[in-house]
């Protein structure tokens, strides 16, 4: 059974890449493309996505008001698609601080689109609530 993806993006090429690559995937359907944080508000209540696709830089309210928003509530694993977090960057640490599940760099999205869509598979598998790490011990 396919699980349901939620892409936020604004930049309409970077969302048409990413719907291309897990339209491919069996076990995988888009229900939602946003390409602001106030659009994907309304369609993570009429879609209930398993897994929410996030950009950080977007006019208006940016990924991290939006991982700060989610954070001590139930919702699904984000998993940060960002030209700011590429691996070992300030913007990863601080998008893992407030709750992605993982980053990857929107940069390799063409390049190494498997690797893409096996950490989308892996943010479905943890299926764990999302919460900031300090939020989930109290």
């Amino acid at each position: 059974m396919a699980f349901n993806i939620l892409v936020i993006d604004d930049s309409l090429t970077v969302r048409a890449i990413i719907e291309e690559l897990l339209a491919a995937q069996k076990d995988m359907r888009i229900v939602g493309s946003a390409a602001s944080v106030p659009a994907a508000r309304e369609l993570i209540g009429q879609s209930v996505p398993s897994i929410i696709i996030l950009d950080l830089a977007m006019p208006g309210v940016d990924g991290f008001a939006f991982l700060d928003e989610l954070a001590g509530q139930p919702h699904a694993p984000v998993l940060v698609v960002s030209s700011h977090t590429v691996a070992g960057s300030q913007s990863e640490a601080a998008a893992i601080q407030r709750g992605a599940f993982a980053c990857f760099d929107k940069a390799q999205l063409v390049r190494q689109g498997g690797r893409f869509t096996e950490l989308v598979r892996q943010a479905r598998a943890s299926s764990a609530v999302q919460a900031r790490p300090n939020q989930a011990a109290a």
